[in-house]
């Protein structure tokens, strides 16, 4: 049985407006619940990946660990842990740091409208990428990565570059210090 995938509409509280079918929300750029997840390994470089050539939407670029939305009545964190598990094979320890709003227009005639939840967390063990979602992955020094995003910010999501210095911020301040 194939269910369409619905994403959970809100305002900018986070108050519960209704569901949508996920393209649809997409295409007209509703602000809709999402998450993502930024993992570090014990070093303290973060793990990307680069999203497979067949995705809908930013084929083929860098991002964070994962990301995507919550179902209807499913609490952000446990999409969170499911989607870590469909898209990289892991489970991992992540807390919730912060939420923010942004609105961007990607590919296809797309617009991102998303109250996204960011976890962050570590893991050091075995990667198993879901092909149909991600083509490569890597542990990346925050000092190159920001070298790569300014030499190169077309090879990146949107969503990551908005939240990469906010992240970057957060870390700083809980992990760091």
């Amino acid at each position: 049985m194939d269910t369409v995938e619905q994403v959970v509409l809100v305002d900018e509280l986070n108050n519960e407006l209704g569901f949508m079918e996920k393209m649809k929300a997409h295409q007209l750029g509703v602000l809709h619940r999402a998450f993502s997840v930024f993992l570090f390994d014990e070093n303290g470089n973060m793990l990307l990946q680069k999203r497979a050539l067949e995705k809908y939407h930013s084929p083929g670029l860098w991002t964070n660990t994962c990301c995507s939305h919550p179902r209807p009545g499913e609490q952000t964190i446990d999409a969170a842990k499911r989607r870590l598990i469909e898209e990289m094979g892991i489970v991992a320890n992540m807390s919730l740091a912060f939420d923010f709003i942004y609105k961007a227009d990607l590919d296809q005639d797309l617009t991102e409208h998303e109250l996204d939840f960011v976890f962050i967390g570590t893991y050091n063990g075995i990667i198993s990428p879901n092909s149909l979602e991600v083509s490569d992955y890597l542990y990346i020094s925050i000092k190159e990565l920001t070298a790569k995003m300014d030499d190169n910010a077309d090879q990146f999501t949107v969503w990551f570059k908005i939240a990469f210095p906010r992240v970057m911020q957060w870390y700083q301040l809980n992990i760091v210090n």
